[in-house]
């Protein structure tokens, strides 16, 4: 554990000698300007999860088609991603705080107005204007606790910064699932507001501005090349399961979107001020740890899509109710985060990573098994194991990128950990949706009961909530027993399905904990 045991470096041991400007006031409500900041995080956690209960529901009321569905969790993941490392970058240059605090007026912004759009591409486009204010968001939040907290002092906030974000995991599915029993499907969205006000109240008093203009030179070419190469690849990866991953506009994008991040690592490394040092890439340290964060958020991202989907859909459960069965995911990771901290100083962050990834492995194949019928005491032990896990490993994993990289470059450091977190996710959303959707559309014709009309045949081929709403159709009359057997065909073969993209998210976090155990140095 080089990166978290090794002594301070001179620039960090400095940086501890001589006080922030400011004096030892920034250092003396270092843990009030966490609590901001944590507040920040679980705005963007909360949005997310919030989104994944909302799903069925946004799609009965705007009648949203699965590839817009899709667009409304994916559009705020390609812009976010998009530009993250040009935000982390002018965050460094311009000042942290600004950033933060522009970024949270965008997000509260775009949060209003989505409470009042009334189309499926009305409320894609707002969730890619948030998608924007997360980008200046969440690099601040890391680089600004990076600055403000000592070396020896990191670890332990950054273990509390990931376990805010569980805490957002609880609280948007709550807050958004009380909103949808009880109001109309745009509230859900107020739940962003009250907290982006505390957050900027607060935030004007308690979070320090910092920044270092003379080490961080903008790089046009390169955030071209990283904005375009980014938004093409994520484009492609989130188009594939709808178009087909071997559709001419899929290829192109993907192709495209590569060919564009090698040009990209060709000018980083050839350009005076590069905005990304891509040789950190090297270190041991930052490599393992973006690559535990992208195959960690793979599983996670694709499982919180899927599983509120499984049990609105399969189960039949309503948007509080599947909140509350969500519960234990988001208060494991708050347990977990924090213990990951000790749990480092003893045994370093090799085993502790390692493990926390079975761990969470273990949980989805737990999950693999589910039916209609599975008793929600499997479900929460799988969860406790995920929750647990993922706390274990998040902290850790992001301490190895941030520690890699020097405080001056901290808003760029912390992007390149939330680009791995956002790609990964949109990866995870993207493969294991086109699994759930797959093994769905090729399972449920045999099936489905006999003689049934055309077009609810069609509508069960499409989507279980397709196929629900054609026993609410007046047009349609379907015996009892035929509708009872359409219920359980479409809810047990989406059962089915879930089951096979756990399974597929489970291999993926047994080859990320694999990688952990060869390539993360011994004690390191």
């Amino acid at each position: 554990m080089a990166a978290l045991r090794a002594k301070p470096s001179i620039a960090d041991r400095t940086a501890l000698a001589s006080p922030p400007p400011g004096g030892g006031a920034i250092h003396d409500r270092r843990w009030w300007t966490l609590a901001v900041l944590c507040l920040s995080l679980v705005l963007i956690v909360a949005n997310n999860s919030s989104l994944n209960v909302n799903l069925p529901v946004l799609q009965r009321a705007l009648g949203s088609s699965n590839s817009g569905l899709q667009w409304l969790v994916d559009a705020y993941s390609l812009v976010f991603a998009g530009l993250l490392l040009p935000a982390g970058a002018l965050a460094d240059r311009y000042g942290r705080k600004t950033s933060l605090q522009l970024g949270l007026l965008v997000f509260g912004l775009a949060s209003c107005t989505a409470m009042f759009c009334s189309s499926t591409g009305q409320v894609i486009a707002c969730r890619a204007v948030m998608g924007a204010g997360a980008a200046f968001i969440m690099p601040g939040t890391l680089s600004i606790l990076t600055n403000v907290f000592p070396p020896d002092e990191r670890g332990k906030a950054i273990a509390i910064w990931a376990g805010f974000a569980g805490f957002g995991g609880v609280l948007g599915p709550m807050a958004s699932g009380y909103l949808l029993d009880h109001f109309y499907w745009g509230s859900a969205f107020f739940v962003n507001l009250p907290i982006i006000a505390l957050a900027l109240g607060a935030g004007l008093f308690l979070v320090p501005n910092s920044k270092h203009p003379a080490d961080t030179i903008l790089d046009p070419a390169g955030v071209a090349l990283v904005v375009s190469g980014l938004l093409l690849l994520l484009y492609g990866i989130i188009d594939g399961p709808e178009t087909g991953w071997l559709a001419p506009k899929t290829v192109v994008s993907l192709i495209a979107g590569a060919v564009l991040l090698v040009a990209f690592v060709g000018w980083e490394l050839r350009t005076v001020h590069p905005m990304l040092d891509v040789r950190l890439f090297r270190n041991r340290n930052f490599a393992v740890g973006s690559g535990t964060i992208t195959l960690q958020y793979f599983a996670l991202y694709g499982l919180f899509f899927i599983f509120a989907q499984y049990l609105e859909l399969s189960k039949g459960f309503a948007p509080l109710k599947t909140a509350v069965s969500l519960l234990p995911i988001g208060i494991l990771m708050m347990v977990g985060a924090p213990m990951s901290a000790p749990m480092v100083r003893r045994v370093g962050p090799r085993i502790v990573v390692g493990t926390g990834l079975l761990l969470t492995a273990t949980g989805l194949l737990i999950l693999s098994s589910a039916t209609p019928t599975t008793s929600i005491g499997v479900l929460v032990a799988a969860e406790i194991l995920i929750g647990l896990g993922i706390g274990q490993t998040t902290a850790p994993s992001t301490t190895l990128i941030i520690s890699s990289v020097r405080t001056s470059k901290s808003g760029v450091g912390s992007a390149v950990n939330d680009v791995s977190r956002e790609l990964g996710g949109a990866l995870g959303i993207a493969v294991l949706g086109s699994i759930l959707n797959t093994a769905y559309r090729s399972r449920i014709g045999p099936r489905l009961p006999r003689g049934l009309p055309t077009p609810v045949v069609a509508d069960a081929h499409r989507s279980v909530t397709d196929a629900l709403l054609e026993l609410t159709n007046p047009k349609i009359h379907l015996a009892p027993q035929v509708a009872g057997a359409l219920v359980n065909a479409v809810k047990t073969t989406f059962a089915n399905g879930f089951g096979l993209s756990m399974i597929g998210g489970a291999t993926m976090l047994i080859a990320a904990s694999a990688m952990v155990w060869t390539f993360q140095r011994k004690g390191a």
